[in-house]
């Protein structure tokens, strides 16, 4: 600000609206926009994984009958899914047999129902011609997810 009768001094002052202070008021805006951009790349969208979420858990009409959704606290889930997780299964597929002797509360037609469960939820995928299944890249998410969420957050605060 210039004063008529004291020196310069820095401060806010309102703009005045003539074309002289286009140049000024280009800097206040553009300061404007770079703080609401900034604001903006700070905010995560998880609307993908949301619907993600919802697929998974939810029951789902597949053929006529209601597959019910995923409950990653269920020991029987939770037990599948970590069996699903192991390195072995994610380079060659695994097969109902393979995965059997690491679950032993579950009879060969109870994995082989849940197995077919997680395939109409998208969870795992059949390898073609074979009876072999891999975990799906929305799977391999949802199940590292639930191990870090119960790993990192649950045990930890029920100590």
């Amino acid at each position: 600000m210039e004063h008529r009768n004291a020196p310069p001094a820095r401060a806010l002052a309102s703009v005045k609206k003539s074309i002289y202070s286009l140049i000024d008021l280009r800097e206040i805006l553009l300061g404007c926009n770079r703080r609401y951009l900034a604001h903006l790349s700070a905010l995560d969208d998880f609307s993908a994984g949301v619907r993600a979420l919802g697929r998974l858990t939810k029951p789902r009409d597949v053929g006529g009958k209601t597959v019910k959704g995923i409950n990653f606290f269920a020991p029987g889930d939770n037990a599948l899914l970590h069996a699903l997780q192991n390195p072995r299964a994610t380079i060659a597929g695994v097969r109902r047999s393979d995965i059997r002797p690491d679950l032993g509360i579950f009879s060969p037609t109870q994995l082989s129902r849940h197995l077919r469960r997680l395939l109409d939820l998208g969870v795992i995928k059949r390898v073609a011609g074979s009876y072999r299944y891999y975990l799906t890249k929305v799977g391999r998410a949802a199940v590292a997810a639930a191990e870090r969420l119960t790993e990192a957050v649950i045990i930890p605060a029920l100590v």
